[in-house]
């Protein structure tokens, strides 16, 4: 990691610049493929899991023998702690519900909101190199409390055309019986265009790759939601002395191994802290399996010495990164000042890897700085309001010259005309 030293704040865009995401130069690969998505269906989709995975395909649909059989692929050590989160993930998320409130604006006149499930969506679930089974529960948990009709979900097949056990089971138990092996841009184009095999949903979730980000910014142009912006994974580490390094070095080495492009920044006014994260990096780099993965990821991430927690702080929020971990003896002042974040995570014994699994929060969150207009994953990501309003005789009395002097204004004389008759009515009764 490069080490940077009370930077100039007119350097601090440079200095925080992301790994270059070259979307612009996707757009012709992810047309050409939507294209043929939409022309040849589930022929576009065998095909081009063979051009980019060199993985033959003969049956996209995941057999429910697939599924149920997925319990007996993998231990009960592991069953265990997928349960285990699944719990604390439904917990979280069935307390973000929320409740329709009749209001009177005006004698009258009520008004509310009713909360609905979003009928259709579609779930993307990396599969390759990391095969994320707890994305499944990420998204599957809020899909099921919020009623969604329809759920079904796409991840790429081993080269032998299978789909990892785990991330079956997981399917199993939040309920999700419509499973395809799918993924890239050709997932996403399925889902959003719909096939012989792979129905077309409203809104697409889940993290993936640049070709998948770009896919699903495409998918939006045709008028299909989707959770958000997403990008590589990313991490900002704020420590003073109070921090243990140890801690930290493990912190930001478990968001570099998530692929070459991920991005980690330590932010610190303890030069002897940078010094000994810099020493416990290189000591547990040794020790991970995708070493190549995470020192590829270190090369575009920072340490930076800056002159105080609160200089660290504006710099955090300047950053707006996806994960944030504060390991600071003044929490709450910083906490206080947190405004952009996708997650927040306190204290030397809050890893960041909590959060990735299972204290209960979402992990599917924005990143490339996202989170300065838009919210993780949450159960109001699976539905949508809408409003009512009720107004009586005497609430139009009382609403309606001011909507007739507004319509008036705006030279909509129907629109004012559609109070008027009604005055006109009640005056005459």
């Amino acid at each position: 990691m490069q080490t940077i030293k009370y930077p100039k704040k007119t350097d601090w865009n440079t200095i925080l610049a992301r790994p270059n995401i070259e979307l612009e130069e996707m757009d012709e690969v992810v047309n050409q493929i939507f294209k043929e998505v939409k022309a040849d269906g589930d022929a576009a989709l065998k095909k081009y899991t063979w051009f980019y995975d060199r993985i033959r395909i003969n049956e996209l649909v995941v057999s429910q023998e697939e599924i149920e059989e997925s319990e007996q692929l993998i231990s009960e050590e592991l069953k265990n702690a997928i349960q285990f989160a699944a719990k604390n993930i439904e917990k979280f998320h069935k307390a973000q519900k929320v409740e329709s409130k009749v209001i009177e604006t005006t004698e009258g006149v009520t008004c509310w909101r009713k909360f609905t499930p979003i009928d259709k969506v579609g779930l993307y679930i990396p599969g390759g190199s990391a095969p994320l089974f707890s994305t499944v529960l990420m998204l599957g948990i809020p899909a099921r409390i919020a009623n969604c009709k329809e759920v079904i979900l796409c991840t790429p097949p081993n080269k032998d055309g299978k789909i990892n056990p785990a991330i079956l089971y997981a399917c199993k138990l939040v309920g999700i019986k419509q499973v395809f092996r799918l993924g890239g841009i050709q997932a996403i184009g399925a889902m959003a265009l719909g096939t012989e095999s792979v129905p077309n949903v409203y809104k697409i979730f889940g993290p993936g790759n640049q070709f998948v980000t770009a896919a699903k910014q495409t998918a939006s142009k045709l008028g299909v939601a989707i959770d958000m912006p997403a990008g590589p994974s990313e991490v900002l580490v704020m420590a003073d002395e109070s921090a243990v390094p140890e801690f930290v070095a493990a912190d930001l080495l478990s968001q570099a191994e998530h692929g070459p492009d991920s991005q980690v920044v330590l932010l610190s006014w303890d030069e002897q802290l940078l010094d000994s994260v810099q020493l416990e990096l290189a000591k547990q780099l040794k020790n991970i399996s995708r070493v190549a993965i995470a020192t590829r990821a270190l090369d575009n991430s920072k340490m930076i010495l800056v002159k105080s927690s609160q200089e660290a702080l504006e710099i955090s929020n300047q950053y707006a990164p996806e994960h944030l971990i504060i390991s600071v003896k003044n929490e709450d002042e910083i906490i206080n000042g947190i405004q952009n974040a996708g997650s927040v995570f306190i204290g030397n014994y809050t890893p960041e890897s909590a959060g990735d699994y299972a204290s209960g929060t979402n992990h599917t969150l924005p990143t490339n700085g996202y989170a300065k207009s838009f919210s993780g994953v949450g159960l109001g990501s699976f539905m949508k309001s809408i409003t009512f309003q009720k107004i009586t005789r005497k609430g139009l009395e009382n609403l309606g010259p001011s909507i007739e002097i507004m319509a008036e204004a705006e030279q909509l004389e129907a629109h004012k005309n559609a109070v008027s008759v009604r005055l006109n009515k009640i005056c005459q009764e």
